[in-house]
């Protein structure tokens, strides 16, 4: 979403600004163009060097000089630009453009922006919850201005709070939603993602090698089509997506309890079960660690809950899409499933194939319809899945301006 994309990094004088560089090295790297404009204060903190080293183009400092980008780069920075991006923002950056102020090349950059415009806050807590600055950011929102952050946490004149710069992985995951339509705008999604883990003792446990990022490109996905989005996540090794609401759980019971839970309290438009949530669990879990000179333990393996199906034939539930591992016999095992558990739609594919990869390939199965996806990364995969949720969901409800 990002490649190719033109993009103006404005960088305003604050202590967040070292982290500016991780963002635009982390631009470049997913094939976007980066121009950069920095303040005079923002100088003092990082050289323009640096970002002239990692974006591959002259940084613009000043309305005073010719520069590459022209006699006015307030205008030649804008002119082309997908999106302008102020990184960090500090509090006077937010006042002066929410009162049109332009007294600086980045004041005067932002005031003359004919594209999208993101901020990315970055102050001390107290600054940030002062009201003058939330009516400026709200003031910013109304008039289209997006915003990632600020997150809380400790910061670097001491305090711990919220004004905190959100860190420069998140900003490049949060940043392809900004260029996405948004067909599931509105609407409520909840997913569980990732392996559950069963004890057998204080040690050992019955687990498989599901490592959440098809699930995680799904909620990411569902993200950036503009959900709200829940996800029930057992016991992953990939970075979670930023923006999402994680519910972390261990076990099959704990992640049946967390999606009960979740649907008791307030409504959901649509479930996708792609957790690989195992089928069996010990009766008896065994108490301390099991010494081998005990001998062989006997285990009594008893079957877990089925969440996909007490979610699919729930009265009043979501839309139910659920995930099918298979082995063989794919659309077969698919049409079977779709009955079993209640569901609108399954998801199959090859376990051999789809976990631990960053790829994958599926078969979508609804009553009337197949789709073959891939092979693709999951990241893709999980976009193409979603529209065929958006369709779902405009049977069931109607299209999502009728909300």
């Amino acid at each position: 979403m990002l490649k190719n994309r033109k993009i103006t990094v404005a960088v305003t004088g604050g202590i967040a600004a070292y982290k500016a560089c991780e963002v635009v090295r982390g631009l470049v790297k997913l094939g976007a163009d980066v121009r950069v404009a920095m303040t005079e204060n923002a100088t003092r903190f990082v050289g323009p060097v640096t970002f002239e080293a990692l974006s591959g183009h002259p940084v613009a400092t000043t309305e005073w000089e010719h520069t590459p980008e022209g006699a006015m780069p307030h205008i030649e920075l804008n002119l082309h630009a997908d999106l302008l991006l102020v990184v960090p923002a500090t509090a006077n950056i937010l006042a002066k453009a929410a009162r049109g102020i332009a007294d600086d090349l980045v004041s005067a950059l932002i005031l003359a922006h004919r594209s999208k415009v993101a901020f990315v806050p970055a102050m001390n807590c107290h600054m940030w919850r002062n009201p003058a600055t939330q009516r400026n950011v709200e003031d910013l929102k109304r008039d289209g201005a997006h915003f990632i952050g600020p997150d809380s946490g400790f910061q670097a004149c001491g305090d711990t709070g919220e004004g905190r710069m959100t860190e420069p992985a998140d900003i490049l995951d949060l940043l392809p939603g900004l260029f996405s339509e948004k067909p599931l705008s509105g609407r409520r999604v909840l997913m569980t993602v990732g392996p559950t883990y069963e004890p057998i003792d204080d040690v050992r446990g019955i687990t498989n090698r599901s490592s959440g990022r098809q699930g995680f490109a799904l909620a990411r996905a569902a993200r950036d089509l503009g959900a709200d989005v829940t996800v029930v996540a057992g016991p992953v090794t990939v970075k979670r997506p930023a923006g999402v609401r994680i519910v972390p759980v261990t076990t099959a019971r704990e992640m049946l309890g967390a999606v009960e839970g979740e649907l008791d309290r307030s409504p959901y438009d649509l479930f996708i079960g792609v957790a690989a949530v195992a089928d069996w669990r010990v009766a008896d879990r065994l108490e301390g660690k099991w010494k081998k000179d005990a001998g062989l333990p006997q285990l009594r393996l008893v079957e877990n809950p089925d969440i996909l199906a007490a979610v699919g034939h729930r009265a009043g539930g979501p839309v139910t899409i659920g995930f099918a591992a298979e082995a063989s016999d794919l659309l077969e095992n698919a049409y079977a499933k779709l009955e079993k558990k209640g569901a609108a739609m399954i998801v199959a594919n090859v376990a051999r194939d789809a976990l631990a990869s960053d790829t994958n390939r599926v078969l979508v199965v609804t009553d009337g319809e197949v789709d073959e996806i891939g092979p693709a990364d999951k990241d893709e995969v999980a976009r193409k899945i979603l529209y065929h949720a958006v369709d779902l969901l405009e049977e069931e409800y109607g299209p999502e301006d009728d909300l």
